[in-house]
């Protein structure tokens, strides 16, 4: 339990603190008010109950139509305060819930915790974290809120109606057993409080497997919706390659986790449901049946029956709040886990502590890029083919070539200063990097988007970007760049799209350009003429390619060459082809 309190308190921290703080206070005392104002109005109902019964029982039809009028306004009340008080609630929530999200996001986001922690990549990696950021931080405030709240509402409201309990049952109750005369005083309250603990210990016992199934179904939810986000990005792919089939039973095997687990939880649901239902019916009646003793000794009128079963309803229905609330308890104590292990985890991501993560950087001497000793290992400890020692000076190119698999992905990440595992020393040029891969993004924003990312295209201008893709040979998509979302991508070509992501060379005139097979849809033809313009455009740069065939646009280049069948232990080794004009 303390666990679990501690989870909660850190993220209601994040929610409820910084800008706009003391605006989520002041709603939440209003918030409260309004719901102890809602307690006021149960109170004067109870005392209702009395008189108008009691009218009832002399034929007074006067003062029961008195009481009707004054039940209406009671109700009238009770119906403001709830009405005023859940548009608060709500307002409140998407307050707190936009704070958590930005939170979580920028834990997220932060040190490149969404790289670090992918399976493969971590010891604990994350699962689904898109559905932890949407969907668990709107569960944990809207849980929060309603629970915190009935919590402090329910303990005020208890004493209250305890204390007119109190007031009211005083007719002691009398009966005897084996041979004793027994007689408890105010039995009445004794009984509720009893009547509820009994009642709690039996839920929590019955309901405890219902905690994980509501975390596993989480999961199971997540992992659907990750599998039709990846057939809507794949269409081509399945397509073309007929995967419809292929595609259906992936989806059936999700699909088929939930029902499996929804299951499981339905049947913990139906054996707490065994107990709460019929409490949850009988919460009302039992309290009247209770006082019937008193009743027909005649030491109670009937108002005096009907106000002693309200306020031990009220009581009981108080202190039942664990009971009533068990599956919502459930809900949020999962969510809160979730959440909190996501926080933890992106503050330490854990890797396997066997990998080597030994290697440093810094700016290389007189600009140009210097590797010495690289040597990189995969996250689960594979050592890659040796990367040569080489120094690259200012304004000179590199090609990284080698087979599929030899590292060359890889190479390309720690130069940009991604890659962690491994060891030796990177110089590399000061200024901006831009990285761009073999397959580029397309961003539902609209192409201009994918121009000037990560930038927006207002800081850019429309003169810069129209320029950028007529640099590229995408004239013929500047109209494209008015029409709204995904329509400005309809019939790019993969090579169009390549061209789209060169285009942010124009726009950021990086002093390392990193190109990881980004030319491998073009034609030859169309690569030289596009890296030529590059390089004219970067005259200054350092930048590095990776692919299959010369980059012969960037020449002259300097020549990396990644043998997989080296062995790994070997220290690097110097350039193997200094000059690109050896080659021809």
């Amino acid at each position: 339990m303390r666990a679990v309190l501690a989870r909660i308190y850190r993220l209601t921290r994040l929610a409820a603190s910084g800008p706009g703080a003391p605006v989520a206070l002041v709603l939440y005392a209003v918030v409260l008010g309004l719901q102890f104002a809602a307690v006021w109005v149960s109170v004067q109902i109870i005392s209702w109950y009395r008189a108008f019964y009691d009218a009832l029982e002399r034929r007074d039809a006067a003062e029961a139509l008195l009481q009707v009028g004054h039940f209406a306004a009671l109700t009238a009340a009770a119906a403001a305060c709830f009405l005023v008080g859940d548009w608060l609630r709500k307002r409140l929530q998407m307050r707190l819930r936009a704070r958590l999200t930005a939170r979580m996001q920028d834990a997220w986001l932060a040190n490149k915790a969404y790289w670090h922690l992918r399976p493969g990549f971590s010891a604990q990696p994350v699962d689904n974290p898109d559905q932890r950021i949407a969907e668990d931080c709107r569960k944990f405030i809207e849980r929060l809120l309603i629970e915190t709240l009935d919590v402090i509402s329910n303990a005020v409201a208890l004493v209250s109606y305890v204390a007119v309990l109190w007031s009211i049952s005083a007719v002691p109750l009398s009966f005897h057993l084996f041979g004793l005369d027994v007689e408890i005083p105010r039995y009445m309250v004794w009984a509720a409080f009893l009547y509820v603990a009994v009642s709690s210990l039996l839920t929590h016992l019955l309901g405890r497997p219902v905690k994980g199934l509501v975390f596993q179904q989480e999961r199971c939810e997540a992992d659907f919706r990750h599998a039709l986000v990846q057939l809507r990005e794949g269409t081509d792919e399945i397509a073309q390659s007929s995967g419809e089939e292929a595609e259906r039973r992936r989806l059936e095997r999700r699909f088929g986790e939930i029902c499996h687990n929804w299951h499981r939880l339905i049947r913990a649901e139906v054996i707490l449901g065994l107990f709460v239902q019929p409490y949850r019916q009988s919460v009302f009646r039992i309290p009247t049946f209770l006082a019937l003793p008193a009743y027909f000794a005649g030491n109670l009128t009937l108002g005096g029956l009907m106000q002693l079963a309200q306020a031990f309803v009220n009581t009981s229905t108080s202190l039942s709040w664990f009971i009533f609330s068990y599956r919502e308890l459930a809900e949020f104590v999962a969510v809160s886990e979730r959440l909190d292990d996501l926080l933890a985890l992106t503050r330490n991501p854990q890797t396997p502590e066997s990998v080597p993560q030994a290697i440093t950087r810094g700016p290389a001497p007189g600009g140009g890029m210097k590797l010495q000793g690289v040597a990189l290992s995969t996250p689960q400890g594979r050592r890659l083919a040796p990367v040569p020692d080489m120094a690259l000076q200012p304004g000179q190119s590199l090609w990284v070539a080698g087979p599929s698999g030899a590292g060359k992905s890889t190479l390309l990440a720690a130069l940009s200063g991604l890659w962690p595992f491994g060891e030796g020393r990177i110089s590399m040029p000061d200024g901006p990097r831009l990285v761009l891969p073999q397959t580029p993004r397309v961003f539902p924003e609209g192409l201009a988007h994918a121009v000037t990312y990560p930038r927006e295209p207002e800081d850019v201008g429309r003169d810069a970007i129209e320029a950028a893709l007529r640099e590229t040979g995408l004239g013929h998509k500047l109209a494209a760049l008015d029409l709204p979302g995904p329509e400005g991508y309809a019939g790019l070509s993969m090579g169009e799209r390549q061209r789209l992501a060169l285009a942010r060379v124009f726009i950021h005139r990086p002093a390392v350009l990193i190109l990881d097979e980004a030319t491998s849809a073009l034609d030859a033809r169309s690569e030289v003429d596009l890296l030529a313009r590059v390089r004219a455009a970067l005259p200054d740069a350092t930048i590095i390619c990776a692919a299959h065939r010369p980059p012969e646009g960037l020449v002259p280049f300097q020549t990396l060459a990644l043998d997989p069948s080296a062995t790994a232990d070997r220290p690097g080794q110097p350039v193997q082809a200094p000059l690109a004009g050896a080659l021809a």
